[in-house]
């Protein structure tokens, strides 16, 4: 019996002191910022070339620029988004000319909620500027219109649990802090502009560093005092990790506006808008969006429609490497042109070089289908074989 209650008593003291040092990580998701802001921004590219056993030597650039700015508060979102990408190659056929191509788009959006602080209802402006190769004219459209939802930046919530469990790898902690705590280190992260403003961009890391550190401590949570390894520890994660975007939420928007000018020269056609977005944060390491927008332009006997949508699945396999997998489907149609169909796949791994650079491997798969019939004839051309190809490059962060 005495034994008995000796090994009863081992078993509860095991799971009581398990439990004392049990930690529980918060999902991403729980964070209550009011405010929020960031910025993405990357030029990537790839590079290839060959010679020998061919009429000359041939090459490959392709580089592209992708940027998105969002500033969040409680009664507006404004976002502000940019891609361009580019080409320069040369054939292997003797006397073949360089050749190149460019595209570039870019938008300003702003939501304006009727309701600070609540995923209801806005009413939207919108702006939008392009360019091609070839096209006769600067492409720019406006827009408003009506939505509801709202999509949340939840990053400062990754890099607070990224932090802590930094500290806790590193024996700094006796138990895990509050969410609340969690959610104190976030706010005081997402502040970083706040910050460089008020004390300088030379400076402001100590006083942003120090916050931290003295939200953290004030926890009850840390072994003794957080010393100046804990703190130089905080301080790598967040200048020397860089964690991919998270979001969390969903919006649907509708509105109507104009083509002011058109790539073939043509203006004032009227022109209809629908879009969706939902993100979600699978788990702390993994992040799905999708995001598709649907636009129509009317005008007598030169109707256009466009459907695009991109979906993400990411996973952040370790500190230093991303899995990021893609999805694209771009549709286009109108009364004097092509209808198009683009289906593009794609999986890349990312390893972080630096927490600016990344070197990639990506696989990729398209797959064209296009139908010519606005002179009266049918002509669909079925690609029976998908594009493949497997390319390595580089890809920087400028912010």
């Amino acid at each position: 019996m005495k034994k008995q209650n000796l090994l009863a008593s081992t078993i509860l003291m095991a799971v009581t002191g398990a439990s004392t040092t049990a930690f529980a990580v918060p999902s991403i998701t729980d964070y209550q910022g009011a405010t929020s802001s960031y910025d993405d921004a990357y030029i990537s590219g790839n590079f290839n070339a060959s010679d020998g056993n061919q009429g000359q030597s041939s090459y490959n650039l392709d580089l592209d620029l992708d940027y998105e700015k969002v500033l969040s508060s409680p009664d507006r979102n404004t976002k502000l988004d940019f891609n361009g990408s580019g080409s320069l190659a040369k054939g292997s056929t003797l006397g073949a000319e360089s050749t190149n191509t460019y595209q570039a788009l870019g938008s300003a959006t702003v939501d304006n909620y009727f309701t600070p602080g609540s995923k209801a209802g806005f009413w939207y402006g919108k702006g939008e500027l392009g360019a091609l190769k070839g096209a006769e004219s600067i492409y720019s459209k406006a827009t408003v219109g009506l939505g509801y939802g709202r999509v949340v930046n939840v990053t400062p919530m990754a890099r607070s649990i990224r932090i802590i469990e930094e500290l806790r790898e590193n024996g700094f902690l006796k138990a895990d802090p509050s969410n609340a705590v969690y959610n104190a280190v976030a706010k005081i992260i997402d502040k970083e502009d706040e910050y460089r403003s008020k004390h300088g961009s030379a400076d402001y890391q100590q006083y942003w560093v120090q916050d931290i550190h003295s939200a953290i401590q004030s926890s009850g949570a840390v072994k003794g005092n957080l010393n100046a390894r804990a703190i130089l520890s905080a301080y790598d994660v967040l200048t020397n990790e860089t964690i991919s975007t998270r979001k969390n939420g969903w919006l649907v928007r509708a509105g109507v506006g104009a083509v002011l000018s058109d790539y073939d020269g043509q203006d004032g056609k009227p022109a209809l808008e629908l879009g969706a977005e939902y993100h979600r944060p699978i788990s702390n390491q993994i992040q799905f969006s999708n995001e598709a927008i649907a636009t129509a332009t009317l005008k007598d006997s030169d109707d256009g429609f466009n459907f695009n949508n991109a979906m993400s699945l990411t996973q952040e396999v370790s500190d230093k490497i991303d899995w990021v997998n893609k999805w694209n489907l771009a549709h286009s149609e109108s009364d004097n042109a092509k209808r198009q169909t683009t289906n593009t796949l794609s999986s890349a791994f990312l390893y972080k070089i630096s927490n600016q650079l990344d070197f990639g491997v990506e696989a990729r798969l398209t797959d064209d289908n296009d139908r010519t019939d606005f002179d009266g004839t049918s002509n669909t051309v079925n690609n029976d074989d998908i594009d493949k190809s497997l390319n390595i490059g580089i890809k920087y962060r400028l912010k």
